[in-house]
């Protein structure tokens, strides 16, 4: 499968502050992409360099094989923005706002309005197409922003904290448009503090700390790294630990609790039913289960990564 990102020892340096420390990145076409970090990590800064706005001190970047620097507008024109700062001509109505960035590439007038018409529709707007862009409520302007993205239809749309702020119908919503066109091929780089978000929706992550990527998997291969518990609240808490627990292959540890006995298991699925079969004659009276998160796995590799200053 062919590369819709491909970064190699990319560098940038802001005087005496560096923001990426050699990224090596590579982004399949055609998949939901997360790029995870903190405030300060570098993601801003990736995604300017890959759309033009910030030139890197060294090292390299392609959108779709075509180098960002030497093929700026090859490569731009591969690309949908919906950054997360409010950067819009606000002295036209949103239409027409549609209407101009699709003529900055190429478009001809007649298919931008369609196309404006159409996006202004699918992102739930399309009433509001005649008002100034300050006019709508916060809500109102993400998805215009989603929709201004889409105007060139991309191939690559990058998204720098969608749904930053909005309520959660909105963000619900968001999601599915988002997924839907991921579904019709576009190739989605989301950057997001929502760590939820990039664990429901991305194949997968890539994990940005001081500048450097220290991690890269799917989130279920992240997840998997950590085991689950399994809480058992027992009618009789000190009945003594069944064999049959201190042998199964599925437990990797177990320990009592002031209400009955807690399991430590990388596989749920076959510890749960051992479990419950294991300690039934004891009487359950709960089980609680707690998995691991991919914020959980966010937060340990983020604190023993560090930094670099």
């Amino acid at each position: 499968m062919s590369s819709a990102i491909s970064t190699t020892d990319l560098r940038k340096s802001y005087g005496s502050v560096t923001a990426l420390r050699g990224v090596d990145l590579e982004v399949p076409a055609g998949a939901f992409f997360g790029l995870l970090g903190q405030n300060g990590a570098g993601k801003t800064t990736f995604i300017k360099i890959l759309v033009g706005l910030v030139t890197p001190t060294g090292g390299s970047a392609a959108v779709y094989g075509a180098d960002v620097i030497s093929e700026y507008k090859r490569a731009r024109n591969r690309i949908g923005l919906a950054p997360q700062e409010f950067n819009v001509d606000r002295f036209f109505p949103i239409r027409e706002v549609l209407m101009h960035k699709a003529g900055y590439h190429g478009i001809d007038r007649r298919t931008a309005r369609r196309r404006a018409d159409r996006l202004l529709e699918e992102v739930g707007i399309a009433e509001k197409g005649d008002t100034r862009f300050d006019w709508l409520s916060g809500g109102m302007k993400r998805r215009f922003m989603l929709a201004r993205a889409l105007i060139t239809d991309p191939d690559l749309l990058i998204l720098d904290e969608p749904t930053a702020g909005v309520d959660v119908q909105l963000r619900r919503d968001l999601w599915e448009l988002i997924t839907d066109l991921n579904d019709q091929g576009t190739t989605i780089l989301l950057t997001t503090h929502y760590i939820e978000e990039a664990e429901a929706l991305c194949d997968d992550v890539a994990i940005l700390h001081d500048g450097r990527i220290i991690d890269q998997a799917a989130p279920a291969s992240l997840t998997a790294r950590r085991s689950d518990v399994i809480i058992f609240e027992l009618a009789d808490p000190t009945v003594p630990i069944p064999a049959r627990l201190r042998h199964a292959p599925e437990i990797e540890a177990i320990d009592r609790t002031a209400d009955g006995i807690a399991l430590t298991t990388d596989d749920l699925g076959s510890a749960l039913p051992v479990g419950v079969d294991a300690l039934s004659d004891a009487g359950i009276t709960d089980v609680t289960i707690t998995e691991t998160t991919l914020e959980e796995i966010f937060v340990d590799l983020t604190a023993s990564a560090g930094g670099t200053g």
